[in-house]
């Protein structure tokens, strides 16, 4: 969320970085801060109409659990957008994974010799290699063979959709083993122990947290205002502009007290979810893909222009080939997540779960035309519309309406994107 704009003038101009003005600034990066606004209003709107049971710890995890699967997928998704193509295979691929995964452990019955597949470890190890395989094949198909991105995923859609009922015969199958559900359903341990707070008893009964959860939240923010002032502090040494200090300080309270605020919840539940953590761990990862590694900038090269791209020695068929293999690996993954959850696998998993997370890309500031996009916005993206669909589920509004106004405001966070490009045009 900050200005990327480049140093010009004089050598000793460039020495010293101005910052921009606090009203400045905001206007600069408002389809950023304006997502983060938007999803803390959103919050505070059904907080208020479901008479405050969305704050519920309960609920807040539910919400997590419930829309892991689509984060995971959105942060391979994003990387596909950006790259300027589509895929329409990743719920249909999800689906036929978690299928296998099912066959793998309960559903076939190996040898004795052959007994060691049906291990969570190697049964979920298989998936994820089967999962980066179908998206190679399909990047392949893509990359090299110039078919649009759109007809390869598109029958990637209906040829998985159709697998997944062939392997599970038109049948649920489950439950899984117990080690394969804390993928979805575990929580991780209180190595420290719980902590009880009196003060903050509710309803004559005393509040006890996770206390492992709270000092990972209080880390995790402490190392996050770490690498923020250091970022700052380079961006300033090599003579960018920046954010006024008093913005940057606001931005950075607003963020620590939300992190905090949603730690204490969960820790006075049943503390992190393992799949909080597993988001978390591919979050910080694709963020430093994004921002620090060759691989991402290609990425970033390859939807602004292709072709200029190509001339610059970027290898757009290779680039294209690894981006379509990392979401088959996250579609894999959020497959066997979205099993777990289920404690089985079903004909109709994954049926559009695609558009869930196109939605959540385009809505946390993706370009349709490719370039642009981020991390943190795909991440907001998707909790939107897990906060929407949690809220109004809570309200009793009919799914039909649910549809409708995902879609409204699907058109908005679009013509939002539009009118912002045209106005810094």
């Amino acid at each position: 969320m900050t200005v990327q704009t480049a140093p010009t003038g004089t050598p000793a101009d460039q020495a010293k970085p101005k910052e921009l003005s606090f009203f400045g600034a905001l206007q600069a990066n408002m389809r950023d801060y304006g997502l983060l606004l938007a999803l803390i209003l959103i919050m505070l709107f059904f907080q208020y109409f479901t008479n405050g049971v969305l704050f519920k710890p309960v609920n807040l995890t539910n919400i997590i659990l419930q829309n892991s699967y689509i984060i995971v997928m959105a942060l391979g998704m994003l990387l596909v957008i950006v790259a300027g193509h589509i895929d329409l295979s990743v719920g249909s691929v999800s689906g036929f994974v978690g299928a296998l995964a099912a066959m793998l452990m309960v559903g076939w019955k190996f040898p004795p010799e052959l007994a060691f597949l049906a291990n969570p470890i190697v049964a979920g190890a298989i998936c994820l290699i089967v999962g980066a395989a179908i998206g190679a094949a399909q990047g392949y198909i893509i990359a090299y063979h110039r078919v649009p991105a759109f007809i390869v995923t598109l029958a990637g859609m209906l040829i998985f959709k159709g697998l997944s009922l062939a392997i599970l015969a038109g049948k649920s199958v489950g439950p899984f083993p117990a080690e394969f559900q804390l993928l979805s359903a575990g929580f991780i341990p209180d190595l420290i122990g719980p902590t009880t707070m009196p003060w903050l008893a509710e309803n004559g009964q005393n509040v006890t947290l996770h206390t492992t959860t709270m000092v990972i939240a209080i880390l995790a923010v402490v190392a996050a205002v770490f690498f923020s002032i250091r970022t700052r502090a380079r961006r300033r040494s090599r003579g960018y502009d920046v954010e006024p200090f008093s913005l940057f300080v606001v931005k950075n309270l607003v963020t620590a007290a939300l992190v905090i605020f949603f730690a204490y919840m969960l820790a006075s539940y049943r503390g992190l979810p393992n799949v909080l953590v597993v988001m978390g761990v591919l979050i910080a990862g694709f963020v430093f893909l994004t921002k620090r590694l060759t691989f991402g900038r290609r990425i970033y090269a390859l939807g602004g222009n292709l072709k200029a791209a190509a001339l610059s020695g970027v290898k757009t068929e290779r680039t294209t080939f690894y981006i379509f293999a990392i979401m088959g690996a996250l579609a894999a993954l959020a497959g066997m997540i979205y099993a777990a959850r289920l404690n089985s696998a079903t004909p109709k998993a994954g049926q559009g779960l695609e558009l869930d997370v196109i939605a959540a890309v385009f809505i946390g500031g993706a370009s349709a035309l490719g370039g642009v996009g981020q991390v943190a916005g795909a991440v907001i993206g998707a909790f939107i519309m897990g906060v929407m669909n949690n809220g109004m589920s809570i309200m009793g509004v009919n799914i039909d309406w649910q549809q409708m106004i995902k879609g409204v405001v699907l058109l908005a966070a679009v013509f939002f994107d539009l009118y912002n490009k045209n106005r810094s045009a």
